[in-house]
């Protein structure tokens, strides 16, 4: 092995029960899983709380959950608990009666909790008040909610530059906040707007727009349950969007077939027993998946070549789809009819039958809907890959008609209602434009800091004030030890926040966490009933406002707290007259109308029963508002990555307790795992190749060289203490659960196109472990050695030392 620089990730105890894995049964999803959502509710919330919240979930007339983005069926259409196990353990988390007050603070120092595992901190319950933690001390005090925005002010008046702060969001924000929070920003200066969608989905935006000009899919969820075919590719549903189970029961229903395309074989897709049917309580479920392919990890953008160049051998073409809203046709299908199947093959891990057959599932719809998650975006030819996904949705004219058409299924409640709001950092003119003119302030041009130029910011010192509209920013980026070390070089670090997570105890030189309202929570902000607005996955806005009594008296709306630091910063005189936006989320609607495109009426539309749809060109006039006016297909060149002998490709996922950073338990149910989260999922002829055994500790060490430098070296990356499972899936791939693995991530390795990190594609080798996984301390954060050498000569890390 070449030399080069070796890392070791920083470390947290870890308060797991005794680790049980069993073989993971091919039982339906459905009926056990709200069963147990149901049982953790009561234990924290009371049954009367229980209910009161629950079924006021998703609801007309009630509040909105934050537990994915997947659309409710129409007004008059939704069932009395419309919600699912991971919609329940949400609200739970956030209902919770367990409190972090300032006598919690009082007894844990920050050095303390920062050994704490990210459930434990999880797991203590709602922040009650504002706290600070002052430079060079200790612990976490209260703060009053005046000094906490004077802080603010005070570090952001101070900055030689607008663009040394960073404002970063979470997909959990509204529409309201968002927008304000977005003004806040370009107010001040900066288009430094960072969020969640940098590491999700911004391959999807990136590669839609280009391909449809709009970065949004074309669905609406009448389309997918009228389906003939619904391929759902990179995508767990089972345990990222339970409430997809039911779309896709209708699916087979109404007799159409479902083809999953996913390394493991998830529990999710294989049968469904609806809660909220008879039959589904009594009975067997409903099959759901007609064909899974076992693609190796990173081969479906050969797939996808593969079945596009099937279609165009077999003439299955809508040819005046293509003649009349398309461009590049030929170009394409010069590139598919010199396709290497050889290549196919070694890319996907299947065989050309098993291709063929799904190809065929292609040709014999008329009406098909293509669902992709994070297994198609957070790969280096990720943005390639989901346009080879809109290439053979063109060939076949599904797009712009009834049943078919483009779905990216995200995750965070809101993530596209941020982008909407504005909450980018490469906002488009005609927006910035509209801005300026509804406001009378100068906007700024420059492209901002999207999250992984973010950490490099702050970690060469070209930033040095952080604020986190929601999240858990330092868990949820890649490179860990990186991110951790570029957090303790801020000057201030600031966390709008409902609970304890790992941003808040990894801090700048002076931190503040300000507590908010949850979505569950009655808002008097004003001294009215206020209410906020969420954009779902298919592009459907409608409002949401809480029943419950917030959790403290201390706890401000989200829109409050943003005017409480516009004020702070930029004064009472400034132009935008944040009191009254503050006072009336209506006057926030109002100017959104004048400002985002597709949103006149904007108030008033929103009074309607579940809300209203924003205009989508392609899906609803085959009208495509890209440079060309057309559709465009692309021609990506054929990727096949290489992994070296002896090492396996790894990808990152959730188990089915979590959402997000966010741990609810300990176990993965559909899995077989039970009491603990340090597992990799391995072959079980990979266990025996690697000269391993099941069950076994080992140490995750990714290795990873900069694919752009000839000269660049190997990097490796240690997580220590993982428990090998055996897992049926595609020979020489893995996988295991973040935000553990996370530090296996390298900071630079990221999407051509979209700068998304490649957290589904990660070189492992599996070494026997060092550490026990009961025992694990905290390490040395933000430190490598180079391989082969003592710790005597470790040294701070640098982003250019790692890419």
């Amino acid at each position: 092995m070449p030399l080069g620089w070796s890392f070791t990730a920083p470390r947290h105890d870890v308060d797991e029960r005794e680790l049980e894995v069993t073989k993971p049964k091919d039982a339906a999803a459905g009926t056990t899983a709200v069963a147990v959502a149901m049982k953790r509710a009561v234990e924290q919330m009371g049954p009367i709380r229980t209910a009161r919240t629950l079924l006021r979930l998703n609801q007309v007339d009630g509040f909105d959950c934050q537990g994915c983005a997947w659309p409710d069926p129409e007004a008059g259409h939704r069932h009395t608990a419309e919600f699912c196990e991971n919609g329940a353990k949400a609200v739970t988390e956030e209902a919770t009666l367990r409190r972090v007050d300032r006598s919690f603070f009082a007894e844990h120092p920050v050095a303390e909790l920062a050994h704490r595992t990210d459930y434990w901190l999880g797991q203590q319950g709602r922040i009650t008040e504002p706290v600070v933690l002052r430079p060079g001390g200790t612990h976490y005090e209260p703060v009053t909610w005046d000094e906490a925005f004077a802080t603010i002010g005070r570090h952001l008046r101070a900055l030689s530059s607008p663009d040394e702060a960073i404002f970063y969001t979470s997909g959990k924000t509204s529409n309201e906040a968002a927008f304000v929070y977005q003004l806040l920003a370009r107010s001040f200066g900066t288009n430094n707007l960072p969020d969640c969608s940098n590491m999700c989905h911004e391959s999807t935006s990136v590669a839609l727009a280009e391909s449809i000009g709009i970065g949004k899919g074309s669905v609406s969820l009448h389309d997918v349950e009228t389906a003939e075919l619904v391929v759902i590719a990179g995508q767990n549903p089972g345990t990222n969007h339970p409430r997809m189970l039911s779309a896709l029961e209708k699916v087979k229903r109404n007799g159409g077939k479902i083809l999953a395309i996913n390394p493991l074989r998830e529990a999710g897709l294989v049968r469904f027993k609806n809660p909220q049917v008879p039959r589904g309580v009594v009975g067997n479920g409903t099959a759901l998946a007609d064909l899974h392919l076992p693609v190796r990890i990173n081969g479906d953008l050969a797939l996808f070549q593969a079945i596009g160049s099937l279609l165009l051998e077999w003439d299955a073409l809508d040819h005046d789809f293509i003649a009349t809203h398309t461009v590049g046709f030929e170009e394409y299908a010069a590139h598919l009819r010199t396709l290497d199947r050889d290549a196919v093959l070694r890319a996907t891990g299947l065989t050309w039958e098993q291709i063929e057959e799904a190809a065929r599932m292609f040709a014999d719809s008329s009406a098909t809907v293509t669902c992709w998650a994070m297994g198609i975006t957070q790969h280096r030819n990720s943005v390639a890959t989901v346009k080879e996904l809109a290439n053979v949705a063109f060939l076949q004219g599904n797009i712009g008609k009834p049943g078919a058409g483009l779905c990216p299924v995200r995750g965070h409640s809101n993530v596209q209602g941020d982008r909407t709001m504005g909450i980018w950092e490469r906002s488009p003119e005609h927006f910035l434009a509209a801005l300026e003119q509804e406001f009378g302030i100068p906007v700024p041009r420059e492209h901002g800091l999207d999250t992984v130029a973010s950490v490099t910011a702050l970690h060469e010192g070209d930033a040095s004030v952080f604020i986190g509209m929601g999240g858990n920013f330092v868990s949820a980026v890649s490179d860990t030890a990186v991110t951790e070390e570029a957090f303790r070089r801020a000057a201030l670090t600031v966390h709008v926040s409902t609970k304890l997570n790992r941003s808040h105890v990894v801090h700048g030189r002076e931190a503040l966490i300000l507590p908010a309202l949850g979505r569950s929570e009655r808002d008097l902000t004003g001294g009215r009933k206020q209410r906020v607005t969420v954009e779902d996955s298919m592009s459907a806005v409608h409002a949401s406002h809480g029943p419950l009594e917030p959790a403290s008296e201390h706890l401000r709306s989200e829109v409050d707290i943003v005017c409480g630091i516009a004020l702070a910063a930029l004064g009472a005189d400034h132009p935008v007259p944040w009191e009254q936006l503050r006072a009336d989320y209506t006057e926030i609607r109002h100017r959104i109308s004048r400002v985002v495109p597709g949103a006149a009426a904007y108030a008033e539309k929103v009074d309607q029963p579940g809300g209203f749809v924003l205009p989508h060109p392609p899906r609803d006039s085959r009208t495509f508002p890209t440079p060309q006016g057309k559709a465009v297909f692309a021609v990506s060149p054929l990727d096949v990555l290489h992994v070296p002998e002896g090492r396996l490709l790894l990808q990152t996922m959730r188990s089915h307790d979590q959402f997000n950073t966010t741990i609810y338990g300990l176990d993965d149910r559909y899995r077989g795992v039970k009491g603990g989260r340090r597992v990799v999922f391995v072959h079980p002829e990979d266990i025996a190749a690697l000269g391993l055994e099941d069950g076994q500790l080992v140490d995750l060490v990714s290795e990873w060289r900069d694919p752009d430098d000839e000269t660049a070296s190997l990097v490796e990356r240690q997580a220590p203490a993982f428990r090998v499972v055996s897992y049926d899936q595609p020979r020489g791939c893995a996988a295991a659960y973040y935000p553990e693995t996370n530090p296996l991530v390298p900071l630079a390795s990221t999407a051509l196109g979209s700068n998304t990190p490649t957290s589904k594609s990660i070189v492992v080798r599996l070494d026997p472990a060092t550490h026990d996984s009961t025992t694990l301390l905290a390490s040395d954060a933000g430190h490598v050695v180079p391989s082969g050498r003592g710790d005597e000569d470790k040294r701070t890390v640098s982003p250019e030392q790692l890419s």
